[in-house]
């Protein structure tokens, strides 16, 4: 004789709430199934025509549907299921970070995994797996400079709030030059490692043929940029640099120009006063060059153009810098400010705090 199934009766809140989670995409596949399966008893089916419509098994169709009976969605939920104790609980957690506050042993400046697992008798995986579910990657570094200067938060304040919310029909540009870029003659090409990878290759010699150094403006609101190119970088090439991106602007325009503390950037007040306060400087803290965007389209240039060009001659440099800029204006796009709060007191937290 068949068992009859257990009614299911949804009203239209519910009915409309399961619905939703059936059809988010945070919804684990299981848990969908489930919840497909009660809609449907909901509906009258029997669990025949349940397992048909869904390709469920019979018995599977008979638990959630009477699970969700006598529990709702609780009952959808997994039970905790018998097992072997875990050999590497919390308490060896605990042992890891302790481990990585102590002095590495001796020979070795940091810890790794080897040493680790060594030090701790357990076995390498165990240790690795544990690393990486806490995210600690015990040979990635990252530096920074933290600044000391005592008008850190005005002068920061000031360039973030360019940024962010600049002047009204005012022009906003990130000024610096990089420099002593060198033309070098080095082959390159693509060569095949024992392993059977494919990687670049760069020739062990090279030859230089001069530098040149590279001011740069870039329009903070479109992302263009404005460059030249210039045998030095004394304070008189600034000056004429400015002189050119000023005249490509509308007349009258206010201009704030945001630039680090370089020396050939201080001390241009008479320059300034010939454009009688339509041009202002705001100077980034000191050791904190990284709130200057350009500094971004330097990264750019570095990684894109310059890392293993292989250059003849000072001219094939001014060109290949040219067409760069030329090419990066084409699809400009601001970038956005996505800058992090660095504080130098990380340096003395220890990982398990970072961990907590």
């Amino acid at each position: 004789m068949s068992r009859r199934a257990q009614e299911i009766v949804l009203n239209a809140e519910m009915k409309q709430q399961l619905q939703a989670r059936v059809s988010a995409r945070t919804t684990p596949q299981g848990q969908s199934l489930r919840l497909r399966i009660v809609l449907a008893a909901a509906e009258g089916k029997t669990n025949d025509q349940i397992g048909r419509e869904l390709r469920v098994c019979l018995p599977a169709v008979r638990k959630w549907r009477g699970r969700y009976a006598r529990a709702g969605l609780e009952g959808l939920k997994e039970r905790p299921r018998p097992g072997k104790p875990r050999t590497y609980d919390e308490a060896f957690r605990k042992r890891v970070l302790a481990t990585l506050e102590q002095p590495p042993p001796p020979g070795q400046s940091t810890w790794d995994g080897a040493s680790l697992a060594a030090h701790l008798q357990v076995s390498d995986h165990a240790v690795w797996r544990l690393l990486r579910r806490e995210g600690i990657c015990l040979r990635r570094q990252r530096s920074w400079c933290v600044s000391t200067d005592p008008e850190f938060a005005a002068k920061a304040a000031d360039i973030v709030g360019l940024y962010l919310h600049p002047p009204l029909n005012a022009l906003v540009l990130s000024v610096d030059e990089k420099p002593s870029i060198q033309a070098l003659e080095r082959r390159t090409g693509y060569v095949q490692t024992s392993s059977g990878k494919v990687v670049r290759g760069f020739k062990s010699t090279y030859k230089r043929h001069g530098t040149l150094n590279l001011f740069a403006a870039l329009e903070v609101a479109t992302g263009q940029v404005h460059g030249k190119t210039t045998e030095q970088k004394r304070r008189e090439d600034f000056r004429a640099f400015m002189d050119e991106v000023i005249a490509e602007c509308p007349a009258e325009q206010e201009i704030h120009v945001i630039l680090d503390n370089l020396n050939t950037h201080k001390k241009n007040e008479d320059w300034l006063a010939q454009y009688e306060g339509r041009v202002q400087f705001h100077f980034t803290p000191t050791s904190a060059s990284w709130l200057n965007l350009v500094e971004v389209f330097f990264c750019l240039l570095g990684r894109k153009a310059l890392r293993g060009a292989d250059l003849k001659s000072k001219d094939e440099l001014r060109t290949l810098l040219e067409q760069f800029i030329a090419k990066h204006n084409q699809t400009s796009k601001p970038f956005v400010w996505r800058k992090r709060e660095v504080k130098g007191t990380q340096l003395r937290n220890t990982v398990t705090n970072l961990c907590h």
